[in-house]
């Protein structure tokens, strides 16, 4: 990347003078996870017009007591509405905004022109936040934005870092930008493979995927230039029931061996813990980390990671030093090999997953602290995850608790000695080797 000259910034609106650190949350708990280990702010979304269906989702119920929670921690809370509208959609939507805006929502993130126009009109006090499905990659297209009324666009993942300064030099106005998590084979997330595959509209919460499946590679050994009717080709679509239809009198001769792994073609995910200078340099407002469907320890591990960095360089930007530990811990949450996406190169075939993806994170939630006893040196544990004694864990959490200690011997709240931690959300308690605190979490190497 070629040297970049430090943008200089007007108006405080449009210049936090600290970067936002902005965290996933698919439900209530998560939400609470998030705030109390270190996020600025909390995305979520509601039961209509957001892109992760799959997420539990909040209720407006919820919702009010998400924000009152994170008011007392001075925290903000925003609603995804990132859908593209069908006709059919569009109906609801106002009453549905108005709600937002009762129940105390700081802003929505908002894809489709006939949202930002409606949110507009119909709740003024309500922020817009430009979504990333707009692909928003170049200033003037910002400046539009800008010129719509609209506080703040979330780029497309496809921005680099040279193109975010020339933004900020052009555009006084707030840029947010994703820095970890998962990213999209397709372009800033506008697929139709999942629409095609299973009727799962990806651009209205119904994404399956598809880019993550495994898949048989085929090559078409008709000769070249052979002409197959839509007929031939239908009938074969209707009698075979194969993801690699064989033409009728054609051979296709399969690219695996038995025994290969299938094709799979997944990105792998964004990580940019070890650029936080440059993305704090280079005028970043908002820091967004990916994950509403993620895990509880997932998003607690990687907040508390940003957190902790961000925090360190706006205290001593000279003297700021990355520190191992840090990503230490991002790789006791990674779910995929990471990479820094379109931030400084376009990525190539080194950074996609063709093969089988190293799973999930080498550590479980084993466990919430919910008290400590300073005199005795006992902690009350809900259980999350199968614990017991002689058992080696891990206890972090955002006040800079971490050690490690081996679990000697269990009670129950009644006294009563235990052999394992075995009954979800089982309260037990367990002596420990330093203080922890209300919230901090206690996990597991996997077995």
């Amino acid at each position: 990347m070629g040297t970049m000259t430090k943008p200089q910034y007007k108006g405080k609106r449009y210049r936090l003078d600290k970067p936002e650190l902005l965290a996933p949350a698919g439900n209530l708990e998560k939400l609470k996870f998030a705030v109390h280990y270190g996020a600025d702010a909390v995305y979520i979304g509601g039961q209509k017009y957001g892109l992760r269906s799959g997420a539990d989702n909040f209720s407006f119920e919820e919702m009010r007591e998400g924000v009152e929670f994170a008011k007392k921690y001075g925290a903000k809370v925003f609603v995804a509405t990132n859908i593209y509208a069908h006709n059919e959609d569009v109906a609801g939507i106002e009453e549905y905004l108005r709600n937002l805006y009762e129940v105390g929502i700081a802003a929505i993130i908002v894809a489709d022109p006939v949202i930002v126009d409606t949110a507009r009109r119909l709740v003024p006090g309500l922020e817009v936040h430009l979504s990333t499905q707009q692909s928003t990659l170049n200033w003037q297209a910002v400046s539009f934005w800008k010129e719509e009324g609209l506080p703040r666009v979330v780029l497309g993942r496809e921005t680099s870092l040279e193109e975010i300064a020339e933004i900020k030099k052009h555009v006084d106005i707030e840029i947010e930008s994703f820095i970890h998590g998962a990213m999209c084979s397709s372009y800033s997330g506008r697929c139709v493979l999942s629409n095609h595959f299973t009727d799962r509209d990806s651009n209205r919460g119904g994404c399956c995927q598809s880019c993550r499946w495994k898949y048989d590679l085929f090559e078409d050994a008709r000769p070249e230039g052979t002409w197959v009717s839509e007929e031939d080709q239908a009938e074969a679509e209707a009698e075979v029931q194969s993801p690699s239809p064989l033409l009728p009198g054609v051979t296709q001769i399969p690219l695996h061996q038995q025994g290969d792994n299938p094709f799979s073609m997944g990105s792998k995910d964004l990580c940019m813990l070890e650029s936080i200078p440059e993305l704090i340099e280079v005028g970043i407002d908002s820091f967004k980390i990916e994950g509403r469907m993620k895990s509880i320890h997932y998003v607690a591990t990687v907040v508390n990671a940003y957190r902790k960095a961000i925090d360190a360089y706006m205290a001593d930007p000279e003297g700021y030093e990355l520190k191992q530990e840090w990503l230490d811990e991002l790789n006791k949450a990674a779910n995929r090999p990471l990479n820094t996406g379109f931030f400084y190169d376009t990525p190539d075939h080194e950074d996609h997953i063709y093969e089988p993806e190293e799973k999930a994170a080498p550590y479980d939630f084993a466990g919430l602290v919910l008290e400590y006893d300073a005199e005795s040196g006992m902690a009350l544990i809900q259980q999350r995850n199968h614990f017991k004694p002689g058992q080696e864990v891990e206890f972090f959490g955002p006040n800079d608790t971490f050690f490690k200690q081996t679990v000697a011997e269990l009670w129950d709240e009644a006294g009563n000695p235990l052999d394992a931690a075995r009954h979800p959300l089982q309260r037990v308690r367990m002596k420990v080797d330093q203080p922890v605190a209300y919230f901090d979490m206690m996990r597991k190497r996997k077995s």
